[in-house]
């Protein structure tokens, strides 16, 4: 295993474990501000908590697709030292 596909295989695991707390704090989010409850202060925390995980999602997506498109351009430059010439 190499470095690359450690750090490739890393990476899938971080962006796996920040999509799954992207939709875990935007359902959380939907789920207080739809919620019945009579404060305005705990509806405004659920609202804060749907844009912020809306924004952080913009952001993975960008990120992750950065770093896709660099790792395709590295992918396809990179060339393997040809052997050494035999006499």
């Amino acid at each position: 295993m190499g470095i690359a596909e450690f750090i490739q295989g890393l990476t899938v695991q971080v962006m796996s474990i920040a999509w799954l707390l992207f939709l875990i704090t935007w359902v959380i989010g939907w789920a207080i501000k739809g919620s019945p409850i009579p404060i305005h202060r705990v509806k405004r925390t659920g609202q804060s908590l749907v844009e912020d995980a809306v924004l952080a999602a913009f952001w993975m997506a960008l990120g992750s697709s950065i770093f896709a498109l660099i790792s395709y351009i590295t992918s396809s430059i990179y060339q393997p030292m040809p052997p050494p010439p035999q006499p």
